[in-house]
């Protein structure tokens, strides 16, 4: 068995976080957020288009802010997988009445029967006004009831539409663009696994209520969850099959749902389409807090998945690593150290050209990527119909998977 010797560098002789990543983590926990960012770097260096799936209150904490939108900016994300809390959460800082901060830091371990006296609610150490709910409420609720809505769509037209409606609230109002806006602008698709939990369609829910209770003449929106699920289907179709690189790459922050419905568009096509030759993630990095002994689904190790054929088996033990921790404490760091190697090539392009420089660093035409990005959900429609040809192609096989005993 060949050994690899622990060689290390001192911190202050290091010129850059991906130096530290590289040569100052050597072991333990430490080593497992290395072999992420080393796995990161090299995905992109190779041109891999990435899904995130994040579960989480990251829009009520204001991590999009700080490190999400950043690392979607870049052009390396093709999709986003969500809850519909964080979509609902996303629209709070644009309300007219709370455009100076609707949130404000409290303690963990407070008085929380004092916050309920005070109508403030709590998440973790994030905490707001009850009010501010009621005016996200009712900025949905007429959102919902505008004519664009009231048909019947995909989560992904749904959420393009609000981020579109979040955007020219936050323009109004003057506040810094959030997620939902950032992904509408890039035509990031963002799916929800889980839409039925999560307030923004609470809201829908009202609306549907009233329409049943006749206090309001029509309300016709409603989700095609069978056209969801195919959408991303087709988005890793595209990944395998369409796009050059032929391969995909994953980052899991946190388990639930997001996670479960980011994986599951490679199975969807091979096991249960019935569709030759796919394959799962290539790359797959995780940070996740449960426990692996728990048997849940958030904390299954990409190993796990490589059983189900979520994760490609050929190049695992390589490409993949998950590491039991808080994301929150990560993220910062690993999309800071990403965005200055990105920096780095594009000042050597500058200097010696683009072309000289791949010839020279291969590594930099995929973290030269254009800023744009892959811009999946504007061409949504011609990836549907291309799969729907494979399943029309591949007709024997389907009806014959109707068949039992």
């Amino acid at each position: 068995m060949s050994r690899k010797p622990v060689v290390v560098r001192r911190v202050d002789q290091c010129e850059s976080l991906h130096d530290i990543f590289t040569h100052c983590l050597p072991a333990f926990g430490g080593a497992a957020l290395r072999r992420i960012y080393t796995i990161l770097d090299r995905a992109i260096g190779m041109g891999c288009p990435l899904t995130i799936s994040i579960a989480g209150p990251v829009t009520v904490s204001g991590q999009h802010q700080t490190w999400l939108i950043p690392l979607l900016e870049t052009g390396w994300v093709f999709y986003l997988s969500t809850t519909d809390a964080v979509c609902y959460h996303d629209g709070h800082r644009s309300l007219d009445a709370y455009k100076h901060g609707p949130i404000s830091e409290v303690p963990i371990f407070g008085d929380d029967a004092a916050l309920r006296d005070e109508k403030i609610i709590r998440v973790t150490d994030m905490a707001f006004d009850e009010d501010v709910l009621l005016d996200e409420d009712r900025f949905l609720s007429a959102i919902l009831r505008r004519p664009e809505f009231q048909k019947k769509m995909t989560g992904t037209e749904l959420r393009n539409l609000l981020g579109n409606y979040y955007a020219g609230q936050e323009q109004r109002t003057g506040v810094a663009p959030g997620l939902l806006a950032t992904c509408h602008r890039l035509a990031i698709p963002v799916l929800v696994g889980a839409p039925a939990d999560g307030s923004v369609f609470l809201n829908s829910m009202k609306l549907w209520a009233m329409r049943q209770a006749g206090l309001i003449p029509e309300y016709d929106f409603d989700l095609d969850l069978h056209a969801e699920v195919f959408e991303a289907c087709a988005y890793h179709r595209w990944g395998l099959f369409d796009n050059e690189v032929h391969a995909l790459a994953t980052v899991i922050l946190g388990g639930g749902v997001p996670k479960n419905y980011n994986l599951q568009p490679e199975p969807a096509l091979g096991q249960v389409l019935g569709l030759p030759n796919v394959r799962g993630y290539d790359f797959d990095v995780q940070i996740v807090t449960a426990p692996v002994t728990d048997g849940s689904l958030s904390s299954c190790p990409p190993a796990e998945a490589v059983t189900w054929g979520k994760v490609d088996k050929d190049g695992y033990k390589q490409n993949t690593e998950s590491a039991q921790a808080d994301y929150s404490m990560l993220m910062p760091f690993l999309v800071k150290a990403l965005l200055d190697n990105r920096s780095r090539y594009e000042r050597m392009a500058a200097e010696i050209g683009e072309d000289a420089l791949i010839q020279q660093e291969p590594h930099a035409s995929g973290y030269l990527r254009k800023r744009e990005g892959y811009r999946l959900f504007e061409h949504r429609e011609a990836l549907v119909e291309r799969l729907l040809q494979d399943v029309r192609e591949n007709r024997p096989w389907l009806l014959e998977s109707l068949k039992y005993g």
